[in-house]
């Protein structure tokens, strides 16, 4: 299977958490028509360079000491936009303010949702993109310093019909918890055969872009049902569940943050 790109995509359109990467969302009570107009003007400027593919204009805004929670620095994640605007030849990207403080002089602690739509179109197949990121950022005169990632839900899904799915998942867990991954294809089987697979990967900048081997199952169940176990220490995962029919298939992913 592919290296799939898309857990980064809130990097092109996300803003950043420096210093505050501990303070807790129930301080960020501002209102969001309250923020202040430089805020409002760098996201929109964010928003619209990277709608615009321009990699320079969307850097701009990033300080080159840049850093983030999964190891992504300035360099890094100018080198993964590159390759991932390569792949996609249309992508569109929207910004929600979600909530926002003040932290120090030319300083905001933000939290925003990003979607993200788009096709990747190969010679025997069109790969449908939908991907939504909330994330905690720090803004620092006019650049992003610094983001942690809260959530994180992607999906790629492929031809005529793709499976239908209600996933199951726990976002939070502590470590060393048990719990149960549930994949369930809403549609009746009639008598098509499911091929599927659970995959669970550490979330990390390196090897970004490397294939990775997926072994299929045949499932008889019309879904995945996995128990897990969370990492005996902190720790963020991706959890996806893949779901190929002869008419279409469907990879569903989602970010697990392993906290104390």
């Amino acid at each position: 299977m592919e290296r799939r790109p898309w857990p980064f995509l809130s990097f092109l359109t996300s803003l950043a958490l420096g210093g505050a990467l501990s303070l807790p969302s129930a301080t960020l009570a501002a209102s969001v028509s309250s923020a202040p107009l430089e805020v409002q003007q760098t996201l929109e400027n964010i928003e619209a360079a990277a709608n615009d593919r321009d990699l320079d204009r969307v850097m701009g805004y990033y300080s080159p000491a840049f850093d983030s929670d999964t190891g992504f620095d300035y360099a890094g994640l100018r080198q993964t936009l590159t390759t991932l605007w390569q792949t996609y030849g249309a992508l569109t990207y929207d910004i929600e303010l979600l909530s926002w403080q003040a932290v120090g002089s030319g300083a905001y602690t933000v939290e925003t949702r990003t979607r993200v739509n788009g096709v990747e179109l190969r010679s025997d197949r069109e790969l449908t993109l939908t991907a939504e990121v909330t994330s905690r950022q720090r803004l620092q005169n006019g650049q992003v310093a610094y983001q942690q990632v809260l959530a994180e839900t992607s999906r790629l899904s492929s031809g005529a019909n793709p499976p239908q799915v209600q996933i199951q998942l726990p976002i939070i867990l502590t470590p060393g918890q048990s719990f149960s991954f549930d994949t369930v294809v809403t549609e009746p089987l009639e008598g098509r055969s499911l091929m599927g697979a659970a995959v669970d990967e550490e979330v990390r900048a390196i090897d970004f872009f490397e294939p990775r081997s997926v072994v299929l199952d045949v499932l008889t169940a019309g879904g995945i049902y996995k128990l897990g176990i969370a990492p005996g220490t902190a720790d963020q995962r991706w959890i996806s569940a893949v779901i190929i029919r002869e008419d279409g298939l469907v990879v569903d992913t989602r970010r697990v943050q392993v906290q104390p």
